[in-house]
């Protein structure tokens, strides 16, 4: 119940819709879809779990595809009704990424996590997560979960913004590793690629990608909202250079792990 309340108090005063329409935020979401739309094929049905306001949903709702999604807070699901439009394939239902006991197995071509690993606080809802979404998805089908970056918030919010002075994180905080651990109260759940790993051992899969979505778009996000569009083409190109490289995707305040269902 700590991590309901806690998750209806962020996304009650937080404007979830406009975070991927900004410049910035649409470094993430060109490259999620990206990488979704080299595994698409026509008549593929998409499951989105913890769709949000469902900006990726309506997306390929949009261009054709059968979409259902599963989302948590009720404000979300609001506004996911708000922006459907006629014509669109796409349903959408309150339920948690780590009970989908009510769809049933193998249904989906591509299942889509993007939200919820954000939010799951120990274990064993992170292995239920996972566990439910590759169950719905097909043999052979296609698995996106996105995860947020440990090391980058180690940068961000203990350096830039000073949440190492004065003692209140000094509880969540390894000063040894700069491992950075959450309560419901922090919202975000952070990540290793180790850890990742050590989740994904549980489950027969094949990673087929580990992208850093946004890199260090973070960094310099008013540079990259003021870029015009010739620019920020570039950019994007420069992106798609780097978000697979090993030695740069630890780089990155989100990232995508990509794989198939065996």
């Amino acid at each position: 119940m700590e991590r309901i309340e806690a998750l209806i108090n962020y996304y009650t005063t937080h404007d979830e819709d406009i975070r991927l329409s900004t410049r910035r935020g649409s470094v993430e979401f060109l490259t999620t879809v990206h990488y979704i739309e080299r595994y698409l094929k026509h008549g593929m049905r998409l499951l989105e779990i913890g769709a949000g306001t469902g900006r990726y949903s309506h997306y390929f709702a949009r261009n054709g595809y059968s979409v259902d999604a599963v989302e948590l807070m009720e404000c979300n699901i609001d506004v996911f009704k708000q922006n459907t439009k006629d014509g669109e394939s796409i349903t959408i239902q309150q339920g948690d990424a780590i009970d989908l006991s009510n769809i049933v197995s193998d249904k989906y071509d591509i299942t889509l996590l993007l939200g919820p690993m954000y939010h799951l606080y120990n274990e064993n809802d992170k292995l239920s997560a996972l566990s439910e979404a590759i169950r719905v998805t097909k043999k052979d089908g296609i698995i996106f979960v996105a995860y947020c970056n440990n090391d980058i918030s180690v940068y961000h919010f203990g350096f830039l913004r000073q949440g190492f002075k004065g003692g209140e994180y000094d509880h969540l905080i390894d000063f040894e590793t700069f491992k950075l651990d959450s309560t419901p109260k922090e919202v975000f759940t952070l990540y290793r690629k180790k850890e990742i790993d050590e989740l994904m051992s549980h489950f027969k899969a094949e990673r087929l990608h580990y992208v850093g979505s946004d890199m260090l778009t973070r960094f310099i996000a008013g540079s990259v909202d003021e870029m015009d569009d010739d620019t920020f083409e570039m950019y994007m190109r420069f992106h798609f250079c780097i978000c697979e490289r090993e030695d740069m995707v630890g780089a990155s305040n989100h990232m995508l792990d990509i794989f198939r269902k065996l």
